[in-house]
This record gives structure tokens, sequence and C-alpha cells, in this order.
């Protein structure tokens, strides 16, 4: 009898196991993961904003006091450079690998001059720009990634609706692009 109950205890278990393991797994199986959706917004290296609505299949943002944009981006061809500059009264930004493993968060309260401005590349790259900094690079906060692709999410609070001009602004002149020294 005992063993009975052993054999049922350990196959309850194992079967619960099983099942978080599945119900994980889930959206790297469907495609509905993360970074598979980011990637069909539209062309790497360019931030995307998120519309505040549903319009049929498009991006929505849930929260209506944040705007949000998006950019897929690929290390192959070199490091991004994650620029933007405003008038905004907060904002963030998080840099996620293709797993959607969050590799760095940062916002307007951490940042050197109050602007975006950072440079994500893989350990090999970064070597290389820390051997001899390039001027535009100096207040520039570098982030490394060890995977090649990833993606950025740049968040901006609107208080009122007298901020959702800068705010819009703020994200449509942010910058995801291949970092080419000048």
């Amino acid at each position: 009898m005992r063993s009975l109950l052993y054999a049922v205890a350990v196959g309850l278990i194992g079967a619960a196991l099983l099942h978080i393991v599945i119900i994980l797994s889930l959206p790297s199986f469907t495609g509905r993961d993360a970074y598979t959706r980011v990637q069909t917004f539209g062309e790497t290296n360019r931030f995307f904003p998120l519309a505040n609505s549903s319009v049929d299949i498009a991006p929505v943002n849930d929260d209506p006091a944040i705007r949000t944009a998006v950019c897929a981006f690929s290390l192959e061809n070199g490091p991004i450079r994650l620029f933007a500059e405003g008038d905004v009264p907060f904002w963030s930004l998080a840099v996620y690998d293709s797993a959607s493993n969050e590799v760095f968060s940062m916002n307007d309260r951490t940042s050197v001059t109050g602007a975006l401005d950072t440079l994500v590349a893989t350990p090999i790259q970064l070597i290389g720009i820390r051997k001899a900094v390039p001027p535009e690079l100096e207040r520039a906060i570098l982030v490394e990634m060890r995977g090649l692709e990833g993606y950025a999410v740049l968040r901006t609070f609107v208080p009122a609706a007298s901020y959702l001009e800068s705010a819009t602004a703020f994200l449509a002149d942010a910058s995801c692009e291949i970092f080419a020294p000048g």
C-alpha cells in the first residue's frame, strides 16, 4: 500500500511539473512570444509606436498614461545606438534579448544628461569600442548583450493631454540605428 501511495504521489508531482513546463514553453512554440511579435511590426533598427486602441491586428499599448515604442534589432552588422531627447516628464528604456530576457533598463533619472544615449553591443564589439571611445560616445551608456538579436522598449509618461504632443514627438524622433563611428 505504501509503494502505491508513493507511486501515485510521484506521478502527480511529475504530471504537475510537466504541465508547468508545457505552459511556460507554449509561447515559443506558437510564435506568439514577445520577440516574434515585435519583429512583425516592421523593419529592424527603427522604433515603432504602439497604438493606444485596438486597430485590426496592430500592437496595443494598454496604459492610457504611457506611450510606448519598440525596436527590433540585430547586432550582426554592428552595435546599435539608441538615442532620444525631448521635453517629457519621464521616460524609460528596457533592452531584451530574443528570448525576452531583460538585458538592461534605465530611465531619465539614471541617464547622464537626461537624454537617452545608449549603445548596445556584443562583448567583442565593446572591446573594440572601449579601446578608443569615439567622441560621440563619451557620454553614452555602453550595454553588453550576449546574443545577436533583441528588442528595445521605450516608454514615456503622459500625465495630462497637454503632454501628448511632446511625448509623441519624443518617440517619433527616437533612433535605433547601427552605430558607425564618425
